[in-house]
């Protein structure tokens, strides 16, 4: 590993830390991703995790309320780290290639299809309780189907 690769190695591992230790698992390899998502049943969460300001400030935070906060829970929480682990994340996006890539962002996984996507759009620019309520209305929704 040459410098610059240590460098965002320890300065990501904070990031990627704050999901995982809110109970979110860490998909690294295309594998991985694979292998959640060929098997997952029920609903996923799915955090496009990133190193911008909105995804320090906004997304996952918002993502931890959310799910700490909510009635119902979804079945599996998972997050693959754009810009870090390029071929998993890559591999997650190819599941829901009809949208336009965007991080941070969070798609809902049900049953084998994409249920409802938030893009970076609807995260930047947005209060965290917002987000917060946004993610549980949409967990609420489906959780209910």
């Amino acid at each position: 590993m040459n410098a610059y690769e240590e460098y965002m190695r320890e300065l990501v591992e904070p990031m990627r830390k704050e999901l995982v230790g809110h109970g979110f698992t860490e998909l690294t390899t295309a594998d991985q991703v694979d292998g959640h998502m060929n098997s997952a049943t029920g609903l996923s969460l799915i955090v496009i995790n990133s190193v911008c300001g909105c995804a320090a400030g906004l997304a996952r935070p918002a993502a931890v309320e959310a799910v700490t906060n909510v009635a119902h829970k979804p079945d599996h929480l998972v997050t693959v780290f754009a810009g870090q682990d390029q071929e998993a994340t890559e591999t997650m996006r190819n599941y829901f290639s009809d949208v336009p890539p965007s991080s941070p962002s969070m798609a809902f996984w049900k049953d084998g299809q994409l249920a409802y996507f938030i893009p970076r759009e609807q995260i930047e620019n947005f209060p965290k309780e917002a987000i917060v309520d946004h993610i549980q209305g949409v967990l609420e929704q489906l959780q209910s189907q």
